[in-house]
């Protein structure tokens, strides 16, 4: 089984993107176009959350009312662009709490591996979405996905700006019960592994270290 990948084409994630791809686009805009858009993906991406019903007293009488069940839910960022996207999260779902995973690639191997990783004590048990604005080879988000399963959790999803085929490719082989929502999908990658067209590194301008 292959997990779902679903390009969130909605006219707004497709103006804000274009604004993000554009080189002239301040750190300041790209921040805040990273965390909205972020917002927006998250909006789909939790559309399948399961409902009950609670009883509350309106201004007129009382009324049975929707209400999120189940599991709760966590954000998990890739360090360190995925911290763009966290605010984003946090205004569609206030309550979730905010796990960190850091990794850095083998220079010979090109491998990545997890260096920090701190989380919720009972995140084994809540909804996972790991968020990084970029999905290229995808070898640190199968990294990622891998090292949230090595802690119990069984319930992930995976949330991007950009992805490149090779990317989804590698995600749907080695996690493929894993569902992938972005932003955009882009042409491939060029040979030092960018995403063409792209947006050039994230993190870079996010952070406003380029």
């Amino acid at each position: 089984m292959q997990g779902t990948v679903h390009i969130v084409d909605h006219p707004l994630i497709a103006h804000k993107m274009s604004i993000l791809r554009d080189k002239n686009t301040s750190v300041k805009d790209f921040r805040e176009l990273v965390s909205e858009i972020g917002m927006l993906i998250t909006y789909e991406a939790t559309r399948n959350l399961p409902l009950t019903t609670k009883l509350v007293e309106t201004p007129i009488c009382q009324a049975e009312v929707p209400t999120i069940k189940g599991k709760k839910f966590a954000v998990v960022p890739i360090l360190r662009a995925g911290l763009g996207l966290v605010d984003g999260v946090l205004r569609m779902v206030p309550s979730a709490r905010v796990g960190h995973i850091g990794m850095y690639r083998d220079e010979e191997t090109l491998e990545p591996h997890v260096y920090f990783c701190k989380m919720p004590k009972d995140v084994a048990e809540r909804d996972v979405m790991i968020v990084d604005p970029m999905l290229a080879t995808g070898g640190s988000a199968a990294a990622a996905i891998t090292e949230m399963k090595a802690l119990g959790c069984t319930s992930i999803k995976l949330m991007v700006l950009l992805a490149a085929p090779e990317g989804i490719a590698l995600i749907q082989k080695v996690h493929p019960d894993v569902e992938i929502y972005c932003g955009a999908l882009d042409q491939g990658l060029n040979e030092n592994g960018y995403i063409v067209p792209g947006l050039g590194d994230a993190g870079d301008r996010i952070f406003g270290t380029k």
